[in-house]
């Protein structure tokens, strides 16, 4: 590379100062040092992106560094987790100074608005790939988890379902007459981490939607012997999903794709009256397990990448 890993770190991720008091040692040493407070726990997440796996070739790079940080600050979300600070692996198959600046606005302007830092990492070279480890902090006891919805429980959604599919769509060529709030949808998601952190002691369980609704609500299931019921008409979508699906016939597309990083939980009814945040109830947990919609009085079991009739 031209450019030597120190000379790449020095120039594009040092400007951010320590913005988190528990960042002891940051960028500088062969560590990083944390101080956990007392009475914490530290969530800790990893996800790694690939060019033309999980972003297209050419993709603007700053969008992709805003949503690289964004999909594991997610993840945190979903645990009820605060957002602490993260480490960044780039391997690069050139060092193009130009794309590394604005990935790095992308990345960096995003951590500085939740207070992240960015503590660490690792360059090198080879196909673009682009790994984050990210930590977040949780009252001892009190995370989030999958394994822990019960029969009874109401199910619900933060946001809307399926804009990021629609935004994906319209990059692969479908034409809409509003593309661009779709298209941000998919390119720089928003990470619900106020949400996570006000649904602790109040959720049951609770997952981030990564891979669409009914795969990541059925780990919900999985994990807790559980199944649930859907409901069609509760499920939130934008007027642009709605006009999709009416040209299309498509409707599957609010319930299995993915990138929405929308939070789906479960709460039991004695707390219904004390959720703090706006969201929506989409279906109720039972206890034959299996993932069901009823969608204009018809039962479909659903998968997935797809659905059964049922009933």
């Amino acid at each position: 590379m031209p450019l030597s890993e120190f000379s790449l770190i020095r120039r594009f991720f040092t400007e951010q100062r320590a913005g988190n008091p528990s960042t002891r040692l940051g960028i500088g040493d062969d560590c990083a040092l944390l101080s956990i407070p007392e009475g914490y726990e530290l969530a800790i997440t990893a996800d790694t992106m690939v060019e033309n796996v999980h972003f297209f070739a050419g993709a603007d790079p700053q969008r992709l560094g805003h949503k690289l940080l964004a999909v594991n600050l997610s993840d945190l979300a979903a645990m009820g987790a605060s957002p602490l600070s993260v480490t960044l692996a780039l391997t690069l198959p050139k060092v193009d100074e130009a794309w590394l600046a604005d990935f790095a606005q992308g990345f960096l302007d995003l951590a500085a608005r939740y207070s992240v830092d960015l503590i660490g990492g690792d360059t090198t070279s080879g196909p673009l790939t682009l790994t984050v480890q990210a930590m977040g902090l949780v009252p001892a006891g009190q995370a989030l988890r999958r394994s822990t919805a019960r029969p009874g429980d109401s199910i619900y959604v933060t946001g809307h379902l399926g804009d990021a599919g629609l935004g994906l769509k319209i990059c692969q060529g479908y034409r809409c007459d509003r593309p661009e709030a779709a298209l941000n949808r998919f390119h720089q998601p928003e990470p619900r981490c106020a949400e996570g952190q006000a649904l602790r002691g109040i959720a049951n369980a609770c997952i981030d939607i990564s891979d669409g609704l009914a795969g990541d609500l059925g780990h919900i299931l999985a994990q807790s012997g559980v199944g649930a019921t859907l409901d069609w008409d509760a499920l939130p979508l934008s007027a642009e999903v709605q006009a999709y699906i009416e040209a299309t016939g498509d409707w599957r597309l609010p319930l299995t794709a993915g990138d929405d990083y929308e939070l789906c939980f479960t709460v039991s009814p004695e707390k219904i009256s004390t959720l703090p945040l706006e969201c929506h109830k989409i279906g109720i947990i039972g206890p034959e397990p299996g993932l069901r919609l009823n969608k204009a009085d018809t039962i479909y079991f659903l998968k997935a990448q797809g659905y059964e009739h049922f009933s």
